[in-house]
């Protein structure tokens, strides 16, 4: 099915655990419920598709277009969604993610809200104005990440690296930053009221104009 065309195609359901669908078109597409596990995805396009309960554990999406598709509730754990990877106003809210590969990719305005990202790798990935609300994020490597305008209050970024990340108007109200490593990070403007900052070294972070009332440190 390589290079296939299936836009506006109805997989809902389908079993294609382990299939090459490299470069296939499945723009708009309605995938919910579909087992892609361990498939092949490379530069497949799933813009606007339905995947909501689909389950793309350990796939290979790397330079995919996810651009707002709904990811919803969908399970995503050790997949690899790398570099130019295309995932800009998708609705991944409550999808599994622990141990995924994002590193490079594009989140921008991405709805993360409680999603479960544990250990997963999002170094230099650009989730500017994402939303993360409640998301569990410990242990992420999001270095030389950018999280401008994102709103991670009441997320768990307990132990996660965010050193060198871009965090300029980000909304950590109530987080749990425990541990979190912040060496080189700028946090200008960014409200961090309420968050838990214990064992969190702010010293070496840029916290200009930043809200740090109530935190608990």
């Amino acid at each position: 099915m390589a290079s296939a065309v299936r836009s506006g195609a109805d997989l809902t359901f389908a079993q294609l655990a382990g299939a090459d669908l490299s470069n296939i078109v499945l723009s708009n597409a309605r995938l919910n419920s579909a087992d892609l596990s361990r498939a092949v995805l490379c530069g497949a396009c799933l813009d606007r598709a339905h995947l909501t309960v689909a389950k793309l554990i350990r796939d290979d999406l790397s330079n995919a277009d996810l651009f707002e598709a709904n990811l919803l509730g969908a399970s995503l754990a050790c997949s690899r969604l790398v570099e130019a990877a295309l995932l800009s106003g998708a609705d991944l809210s409550q999808a599994l993610l622990p141990f995924a590969n994002l590193s490079g990719s594009s989140l921008c305005g991405t709805k993360l809200v409680d999603a479960a990202i544990t250990a997963a790798d999002l170094s230099r990935a650009d989730l500017s104005g994402a939303d993360l609300t409640g998301a569990e994020l410990a242990g992420a490597l999001l270095s030389g990440a950018s999280l401008k305008g994102a709103n991670l209050s009441k997320a768990d970024l307990s132990y996660a690296d965010l050193s060198g990340a871009r965090l300029l108007g980000a909304n950590f109200a109530f987080a749990d930053m425990t541990a979190v490593e912040l060496e080189g990070a700028d946090l200008t403007g960014a409200n961090l009221s309420g968050a838990k900052l214990v064992g969190t070294q702010l010293d070496d972070a840029d916290v200009s104009g930043a809200n740090l009332d109530g935190i608990i440190r």
